[in-house]
């Protein structure tokens, strides 16, 4: 059995727009406490080029920015079971949610929720039941596990990020 491991509070700025859900945070961002801690995931190379800031920047500063850009950050997953960082690994019967309903009520205008790859959409339909019904999109997962060429993730991100 997987040790329980808890997610991480939400990154969000004054009135986000559109909510980014990934699944469960890494092992590597557990440990730093920061979203998308490897530094093989793309998620921030990624948000830089569309947003414009240098994705090598503090972790405050790129989190500032993204937020600025009314761009919330968060994981589907409250708390699980989970031995490593695969999404795979994840035990089912431990997953509980966030509670998207109070997220939703407090942040009233996000109107498009963004999924960082098939996990997150996955467990977001079938645990998530309390959150109303918002415009959504599957991403390919910026993680190095999902291996599709840079430029490829970045043009479909960019697309759904700039709408």
């Amino acid at each position: 059995m997987g040790e329980l491991l808890h997610g991480l509070a939400p990154l969000t700025g004054a009135a986000p727009r559109t909510l980014i859900l990934g699944n469960m945070p890494s092992v590597m961002s557990l440990a730093s406490a920061q979203y998308y801690g490897n530094p093989r995931n793309a998620f921030w190379p990624i948000t830089a080029e569309i947003f414009g800031f240098d994705a090598a920047a503090p972790y405050d500063r790129r989190v500032a920015a993204l937020t600025g850009h009314g761009v919330a950050v968060w994981d589907v997953l409250r708390c699980c079971r989970r031995t490593g960082s695969l999404d795979a690994a994840v035990e089912r019967d431990s997953m509980v949610p966030n509670d998207f309903g109070a997220f939703v009520r407090d942040h009233p205008r996000i109107g498009l929720v963004v999924f960082n790859g098939a996990a997150a959409e996955t467990n977001y339909r079938r645990l998530v039941r309390s959150a109303p019904m918002i415009p959504s999109l599957r991403l390919p997962s910026t993680s190095p596990a999902h291996t599709m060429r840079f430029a490829d993730k970045l043009t479909l991100w960019r697309a759904a990020l700039t709408r």
